[in-house]
Order: C-alpha cells, then structure tokens, then sequence
C-alpha cells in the first residue's frame, strides 16, 4: 500500500537531514520535490498545492523543537497536514435512532459494492447487529447471485425479487420485509454503469428519494487514483453521499484516491478494503494512514488485528513457551492458523514501525507455500510434531507421501523450524545476545 509514495517522500525528507536549523530555501527545495511525489501518486493538482501551501506555511520560520532535528520537524509537520488532509478522525457509520438503519451503496460497475455491501454487513454482524442484504442490480448478469453467494458465506439474509420489479419497488419492498424480520440494518445493492450517466443517476435518485437511507457509500476502486476524485465529484453532487469506501487499496501503491477524495468532496472515507477476502475490509483511520504512509507501521491496527485473532490465554501460553524454547510444530501449526486469520501477511508486515519498503524486499510471504507447510505438518504423528528431531529419513518420505510433497520440502521445513527456535531463544533473552545486530530483515527466514 503506497510503496511508490513512501519511498519518494522518505528521499524528500533526506533533503533536511544534517540541516543545523529550517531555513526558507531548504524548505521550498524540499517542498517541491514532496510537490513532485504527490502529483507522480496521483493526487489531484488542487489537493497537492494547497497541501504544500499549508506544510510550507508551517514549517518556514517555524522554532525547531529542541527534541527534533530538522528532518523529523518536517515529518511532524507533513504527519499532521497528511491526517487534516483526510479527514481528521474517523467517521462511523451512523446508526439510525429507529431500526432499520438503511445503507446504500453506490458507485461505477466493477468497484467492489455487492463485495463490499457484505463485508460491512459483516463487519457489524460482528458487532451483534442483524443485516439483511437487498438486492436491486436488476441489470447486470448474475448479479443478484453474486449477493446470494456472498450472504451465504456470511451467514447473513438476503432479500430478491429477480429482475423483473423495478429497484425501487425492490428497494422498498427489502426495507418492509427488515421490519417484519427484525433485520436492524439493511444494505442495499445498486446497479453501477462503467461510466457515469444520467439514466444511472435517476434510478440511484429515486431510490434515495422512496428509502430515505441513513448512509449513502459510495464505492470506488483506489486504483482510479485522480478518475477516483472525478467519480466521487460527480456522485456527491447528485446524491449528496455521506461517505466513501475505498476499495483495493492493498493494490493501490500510488495513494491519490486516498489522499484526494475527503478534500474535492467534504465527505469522510469510510471503509477501505484491503484484500479479497471477506473479513479483508478495515475502518478508515486518517492518523494510521497518514503513519503508513510516511513509513511509520501502524501498530493499533496490527493490534486489533491480533486481538481479533488471538485470546489472552492462548498468547500468554505462546509467551511462556517461547521464553522455555518449548515451542513445538503443534504450536506453531495453531499460531500459523490464527496468523492466517489476520490478513495478508505482506501488509502485516508493513504495518510494523522501521519496516521500510527495502527492509521488506525478500520477505514477502508466499500463501502457497503456507499451505504445503501446514499439509506437511498435518502429515506427521502427534509424536513427531512434538519432537521432531526423532524424524529420520523412513519417516520423512511416509511425511511428503502423506502430503503431496517431496522429501526435500519436509527437510527445508525442518531446518527452518529450527532456525527459528533458535531466534526465539535469542529474542527471548535465552542466548547470548538479544536481537540481530547488521541482520537484515529480508534475509530472516521464515519456515513458510
């Protein structure tokens, strides 16, 4: 996420290092060059000028502070415009006094709104509300079975009347049936267009004017990056949306949608979705995005995430036997299962402060093989997982038999495993010395 973006502003802020104070010409020479990595992110041009106007304000003749040096000065100060820039705090879904509350979602075809209807249906079921899908794209082929599909996986209702009614009377008609259903929330899918139009427009019109929603989302794909500013402009001044979800964001490396939209249309981002995975959408923090893209990690959502995943006892006991170097393959199966339920691992580990874009290259984590390590341990007897020094060269061909490997994949995993025993013990304060002084993260290795 914003790798490209991360990596031009790091070079801008070089521009200050070993500076003895902030002069004027130091700052516009490094403006321009942080005026340069926003325009190549695609950030809309207004955004950009009045960003820079407003970091160039504060930072010329601004007192540095006796705890900084120039270069952090200016990261305070580009850190804290970032966060205005998208908002400030975050915004809520706001829930209705009376249920249901009535959720539409718009936006071109193709941006992710059925995908998305359900994941924030999810993400509130979760939260002990009881959503209803209603589906009102009577236009695109299979639509209203892609919503179906998605219900199911999620365990959550949904409501259709097939393509024949108008999506208003359907629209209507889902409303009605939450009611008598004690459905507290209703998401509503849209038909989008590949392009904007007024026959598009209308329809969304009246189906605002007939439901009276409580939020309007409107989708858009963060990869349009300025068409994502166009779009948003567009559907603002016809529906007066209420707030953005920005979509594919783990593929967005630029960051213009995400920087732009909150200041062209004055209404809060929402929701990104980070991932294809139906748990793979996230509350939209300005000051964690702001961190993520200056380079920072973002340790609350890395801890939400864990939490998510993770319960008190399960981590304490992991804590006491990595401290007693008596973590065995059976620990490390069940801690790869939850891992798993976090989310893509490459962006976990971009959430990590220090962990730049270089520091990353060669530790990405391949899912795959993920799957070929846990056949491999599943493979094994309870025994041979507890000790899995015992496991001799007969054992080990029955181990790539059982699970489809080769036998030189069960000796990779092994070795690996034992590496990282090892660096437990290490990081637990069990060897000779703590942490890898001059090791790069890259060349750690992972038994996956």
């Amino acid at each position: 996420m914003f790798q490209s973006l991360t990596e031009k502003l790091a070079s801008a802020f070089k521009r200050f290092r070993n500076k003895g104070k902030l002069t004027e010409a130091d700052v516009r020479e490094g403006m321009r060059e942080i005026k340069l990595a926003l325009l190549e992110a695609d950030v809309n041009f207004k955004v950009v000028k009045e960003f820079i106007k407003a970091v160039t304000e504060r930072a010329v003749g601004a007192q540095v502070l006796e705890s900084l040096l120039p270069e952090q000065q200016i990261v305070k100060i580009v850190n804290e415009e970032l966060i205005h820039l998208m908002g400030d705090e975050s915004a809520k879904l706001e829930i209705a006094s009376k249920p249901p509350t009535v959720v539409m979602m718009v936006g071109l075809q193709g941006a992710g709104k059925t995908t998305h209807c359900g994941k924030i249906a999810g993400m509130y079921k979760k939260k002990g509300k009881n959503p209803l899908l209603v589906a009102c794209d009577v236009y695109r082929p299979a639509a209203i079975d892609q919503l179906k599909v998605v219900g199911e996986g999620l365990g959550i209702p949904v409501f259709s009347m097939g393509n024949k009614l108008s999506p208003v009377e359907i629209a209507k008609a889902g409303i009605e049936h939450a009611k008598k259903n004690g459905n507290d929330m209703v998401f509503i899918d849209t038909a989008g267009r590949l392009h904007i139009d007024d026959a598009l427009m209308e329809e969304l019109e009246k189906i605002k004017k007939h439901t009276s929603p409580t939020e309007i989302l409107l989708v858009i794909d963060a990869m349009l990056g300025q068409d994502a500013v166009n779009v948003a402009d567009s559907f603002n001044s016809r529906l007066d949306i209420t707030g953005v979800v920005l979509t594919k964001m783990d593929g967005d490396t630029r960051g213009g949608a995400a920087l732009s939209v909150r200041y062209v249309t004055g209404k809060p981002i929402k929701f990104i979705g980070t991932g294809e995975k139906m748990d793979a959408i996230e509350l939209f923090h300005p000051d964690r995005l702001a961190s993520r893209i200056l380079g920072m990690g973002d340790v609350l959502s890395l801890i939400e995430k864990a939490e998510a995943a993770f319960d008190e006892k399960s981590a304490k006991e992991l804590e006491r036997k990595m401290r007693e170097s008596t973590f065995t393959l059976e620990d490390f199966l069940v801690q790869m299962k939850q891992l798993k339920k976090m989310g893509n691992l490459d962006q976990l580990l971009s959430m990590i402060p220090g962990m730049s874009t270089g520091a990353l290259k060669g530790a990405t984590v391949d899912e795959k093989q993920m799957e070929r390590t846990e056949a491999i341990i599943l493979s094994m007897t309870k025994k041979e997982r507890e000790k899995p020094e015992i496991i001799n060269g007969s054992r080990r061909r029955r181990i790539a038999n059982g699970s489809g490997t080769t036998v030189e994949d069960v000796n990779k995993l092994l070795k690996q495993f034992d590496q990282m025993k090892k660096m437990m013990k290490q990081f637990s304060g069990g060897g000779k010395r703590k942490g890898f002084p001059g090791m790069g993260f890259g060349r750690m290795k992972f038994p996956f």
